[in-house]
Parts: C-alpha cells; sequence; structure tokens
C-alpha cells in the first residue's frame, strides 16, 4: 500500500498528489513514469511523475479525472492509501547535454505538468530555458508560478484570451522563430495535435525537436500493443521505446487515429450510474 501524503485540487477535474515512494523518489529522472492501482484487482494505468522529494519520499503525479480509475484515486483524500505504486519505468529525457545552450519547453493543457519537471531540470543544470505554457482558458491553469520559476522567459497563452496572450503555443512559437531566436532543442508536451503542429513548425528551421508520447500508455509494460506508434518508419512502444521521441520521424496521423479509440468509454465513465442505464434507443432509464 501507497500512502497519499498531499492532495491538492488544481482545477475542477485536475489533481495533485504526492505519493508515499522513497525508492522511486530516490531514482526517478525526468521523462520517467510510474505505473498504479487503486485498489486490488483494479486497471494499471501510467502516469509521469510531475516530481519528487528526495528529504520527504515522496513522488509527485498530476492527472485529470477522466476515467474510472482516475476517477476512483481522485476520490482518495490525505492520509488514506491506493494498493500499487510501482516504477519509475520509461527511458528519461536526454537533457545533460544541453547544459548552457538554449532550449524551449512547450506544454499544453495538462502537458504542462510533464513539462515542468523538464523545464526545471534544464533550467537547473544551466540551460536557457524559454517556456511556453498554453491554457484553453483561466480557470484551467496550473503550475504557473512553478513554470515560471524554472524559465529564463516564460509566455502564458490562452485559447480565448482570457489570461496571457491570446491564441496557441504555435503562435508564440513562430513570433519567437521569426525575431530570431535560435534553439539547440525544442521540448513539446500535450495534445497530439498540438505537438504535431509544433514539430511542422520546427521542421524548416531545422531544430531538434522531441515530443512525448505518453498520452496514448495504457498498460505501460510493452504487453498491450495500445502505445503502439511509428517513429521513422518503425514500430515503436511508448511505454518502453519512449517516451520521448523525435517529432520529426513520429507519424502524428496514425496515433490520432488510435488515440481516438478510448473516447466513448472515457464519455462512458463519466456518466452517472442512472446515465449509463439510460436506453439509448428510447431514453428511458433503466433500474436494475
Amino acid at each position: 500500500m501507497s500512502k497519499i501524503l498531499e492532495k491538492r485540487q488544481l482545477t475542477r477535474e485536475t489533481v495533485l498528489m504526492k505519493i508515499e515512494a522513497p525508492l522511486i523518489a530516490k531514482k526517478a529522472l525526468p521523462g520517467q513514469f510510474i505505473i498504479f492501482r487503486v485498489e486490488e484487482g483494479g486497471e494499471r494505468v501510467p502516469l509521469t511523475i510531475a516530481g519528487t522529494d528526495h528529504t520527504e519520499g515522496s513522488v509527485t503525479i498530476i492527472f485529470q479525472m477522466v476515467g474510472k480509475s482516475t476517477m476512483r484515486l481522485g476520490a482518495k483524500e490525505t492520509g488514506e492509501s491506493i494498493a500499487d505504486f510501482v516504477g519509475p519505468f520509461g527511458k528519461p529525457s536526454e537533457l545533460d547535454p544541453y547544459k548552457g545552450k538554449n532550449v524551449a519547453v512547450i506544454g499544453g493543457g495538462l502537458g504542462v505538468a510533464i513539462a515542468y519537471p523538464q523545464a526545471a531540470y534544464l533550467h537547473k543544470i544551466g540551460a536557457h530555458v524559454d517556456v511556453i505554457a498554453g491554457y484553453r482558458s483561466i480557470d484551467l491553469i496550473i503550475l504557473e508560478d512553478e513554470l515560471r520559476s524554472s524559465s529564463d522567459n516564460f509566455y502564458l497563452i490562452t485559447d480565448d484570451g482570457s489570461s496571457g496572450r491570446k491564441g496557441f503555443v504555435t503562435d508564440m512559437l513562430k513570433e519567437i522563430l521569426e525575431q530570431g531566436k535560435q534553439y539547440d532543442l525544442v521540448i513539446a508536451i500535450g495534445p497530439l495535435v498540438m505537438m504535431r503542429a509544433v514539430a511542422e513548425m520546427t521542421r524548416p528551421y531545422d531544430i531538434e525537436t522531441v515530443v512525448s508520447m505518453n498520452t496514448i500508455m495504457v498498460d505501460g509494460t510493452g504487453m498491450c500493443g495500445c502505445c503502439r506508434l511509428t517513429v521513422g518508419g518503425e514500430t515503436k512502444f511508448a511505454c518502453v521505446d519512449g517516451p520521448d521521441f523525435d517529432a520529426h520521424k513520429v507519424d502524428f496521423e496514425e496515433a490520432i487515429r488510435r488515440s481516438r479509440a478510448y473516447v466513448e468509454q472515457e464519455n462512458h465513465d463519466r456518466k452517472s450510474e442512472q446515465e449509463r442505464h439510460r436506453c439509448r434507443l428510447t431514453g428511458e432509464v433503466r433500474h436494475e
């Protein structure tokens, strides 16, 4: 059993938790993930590590309550425990070669939770870090202070202009590149369509660009095959070969098609028990 040391509601659907896991905290590096089970017999769910505290022996995770398991985890409170919390898994991000170099870290939506440890590590080792963080609206902003403190330049973007600049992260990146800023590396983490757009924007500039494909992972061990993707014409698995990949080699069209396979089930899990038993034909509620 793993104890929940802290729980914070970041937005209506987004939760931050610190889990007691000293061995993981000691070994984990940016880019790696854990696998949790809320209870015995529950499904295995991979989540990218959002931070660690060696002294406290804790691992921070940030997640959206979008499916059955994440909703059950989100219902837990500080002091309670979950059945399993294991890791770290995945290959760490290769960040050390960029000490003293110019790096842009771009996060979209919940992807900023994964972008944060990348930016923090790069900033700590002496890289010059620009962070571009994009959200749909002001009420969905998370980790703003943490990202600001982990960057040399911080750009806040919202789709509707309710905070920061109005637009998309690619609008800001385009403006910076057109001003002549030269990056040695661009890291993009967020929705697949956002990462695809960043990859296409950096391609003409021949900037090394890395994306995290953690969002398509399901089992986290390579056995289920759900995170299969094509990279440079070869079949890869996000959980065991990644989750970081060369953005210019990823077949995003294929990945986007496959990611939509679970939308119906996620929408089903969001419904109330009564709504789950509503007849699709007549609209009547079945009482079982």
